[in-house]
């Protein structure tokens, strides 16, 4: 029997332990992580060249510190970025949040330097230009730790917390939850060594399953009457264009975050995740869909900058499986791939032309993903995405010349599993006694800085019952 059992060892449920730990919990604690420690997650497309579709799950996305560690390791230190977290809790106790939690980064190596803070006459005439094309330039101050440092630091998190006696059960996989008359009391997980399913009580559970458990939930919330609500679903392309093009923009802001809402849909279209000198990335699913993603790291750098653009989409009655739709949108692109990324040329997808691999050898972009096939994303990207996408670049062409040229890589898919949304209030209660959803699985957050903020107030809320000596 533990006091509390937590659904995975991402940002949220790392600093909801941390957060115990740190005021002197004596909680008798265990995570459950379907992936391996730090120390063991391997990508073998280092030597292979290409992806390899590892089983029963990439490294990349699953282990300890979810696909955070894998990630460029940017920490957004706004509470206008990552989520809907301060519509919940408000906008000033979630700042304070982020820059308490920002400290505990910085007790673990983070990096003190922090981009974006720079406001000169570049700063202004890039917000000037954004104004004259329909954008929005949202300030955000960035800590950046770089993929290899950002092992390293949750590496060091994962060293302390079995350290201080927290119990970590890797590869093993969690199937359901134990609940008794709207009470959860436990978790049903498989067995590691492959010899059934194994009941694990505990006083408290908390789901953190992050972007890649969005749909293992949203299954859980239907099964067991937890409230929640389909939420936003993004749909989106990543870019690669030369780091010349985005060379204003890398130094001012090292990240530029804008937001539109082109016509003729006037949806939300935002650039997401920039990395300048990264690389694009592969990321599998357990469903075998191929997605695309980017990082950056801190010393090794590429002659290119990727960002995502991502399109936002919102459904009504009757239609609630948002991620479902997403998902078959990804893998309709994938089967043109024939199981990898798609990549295309934005001016031949202006020219109604696929693309041609021998026309990726003679460009001024060249791919950092190796093995994205060359295509035709329209046919299977649709129709309203493609035109906010499309309308968008052209917008940010305004603000960075040269974003929109015939050259400018677009890869797909890049989508953003975090729809379904769970009803909760500001101390994280949901309607299921005991049972708590949080980070980007929940619906309310997304990216590592907001998941880890909404950990340390998991971990706060339950410390305080602690306190009192109360069980629910």
């Amino acid at each position: 029997m533990y006091d509390l059992v937590i659904i995975g060892a991402g940002p949220a449920g790392i600093f909801t332990v941390l957060e115990l730990l740190r005021r002197g919990s004596k909680k008798k604690i265990l995570m459950i992580e379907k992936g391996q420690p730090i120390g063991r997650r391997r990508c073998p497309k280092s030597t292979t060249s290409r992806c390899v579709n590892c089983r029963p799950y990439c490294h990349i996305t699953t282990g300890f510190a979810g696909a955070g560690a894998f990630s460029d390791g940017k920490l957004s230190l706004s509470h206008e970025v990552g989520g809907q977290l301060p519509e919940l809790i408000g906008e000033e106790t979630c700042q304070q949040l982020i820059d308490y939690t920002d400290a505990i980064y910085l007790e673990f190596g983070a990096d003190t330097a922090i981009e974006g803070l720079l406001v000169d006459e570049r700063v202004k005439g890039i917000r000037r230009r954004a104004i004259q094309a329909g954008l929005r330039l949202v300030d955000c101050p960035i800590r950046h730790m770089g993929t290899e440092r950002a092992q390293e630091i949750y590496g060091a998190i994962q060293t302390y917390l079995q350290e201080n006696g927290v119990e970590i059960l890797f590869g093993t996989n969690c199937t359901n939850l134990l609940l008794t008359n709207s009470h959860c009391v436990g978790v049903l997980v498989e067995r590691p060594d492959g010899s059934g399913q194994q009941e694990i009580r505990a006083l408290d559970t908390v789901v953190a399953t992050g972007r890649r458990g969005a749909d293992w939930l949203e299954k859980i919330c239907q099964e067991h009457g937890i409230a929640h609500q389909p939420g936003t679903v993004d749909i989106g392309v990543r870019v690669e264009v030369r780091n010349e093009v985005m060379e204003e923009v890398n130094q001012a802001l090292y990240e530029g975050k804008f937001v539109g809402y082109p016509a003729p849909f006037r949806d939300k279209v935002r650039t997401f995740c920039q990395n300048p000198g990264g690389f694009v990335s592969q990321e599998n699913y357990d469903n075998d869909l191929a997605v695309v993603n980017g990082h950056s790291y801190k010393d090794l750098k590429s002659c290119n900058t990727n960002l995502s653009i991502l399109s936002s989409h919102n459904f009504n009655t009757p239609f609630n499986q948002p991620i479902a739709y997403a998902q078959k949108v990804g893998e309709l692109t994938n089967m043109l791939a024939n199981g990898h990324i798609l990549v295309q040329r934005f001016g031949d997808i202006l020219n109604g032309k696929r693309t041609w691999e021998k026309e990726l050898q003679r460009t001024n972009v060249r791919p950092t993903l190796k093995d994205a096939v060359a295509g035709d994303i329209t046919a299977a990207m649709p129709f309203r995405a493609m035109t906010n996408i499309i309308a968008f670049i052209q917008a940010l062409d305004v603000v960075v010349p040269g974003f929109a040229a015939p050259e400018t890589l677009l890869y797909s898919p890049e989508l953003k599993f975090y729809s379904n949304r769970v009803k909760m209030d500001e101390k994280l209660h949901t309607n299921i006694q005991n049972f708590y959803s949080l980070g980007d699985s929940s619906g309310w957050t997304r990216g590592l800085m907001m998941a880890s903020a909404m950990g340390v107030l998991m971990g706060q809320q339950l410390f305080e019952r602690e306190r009192r000596g109360e069980t629910a």
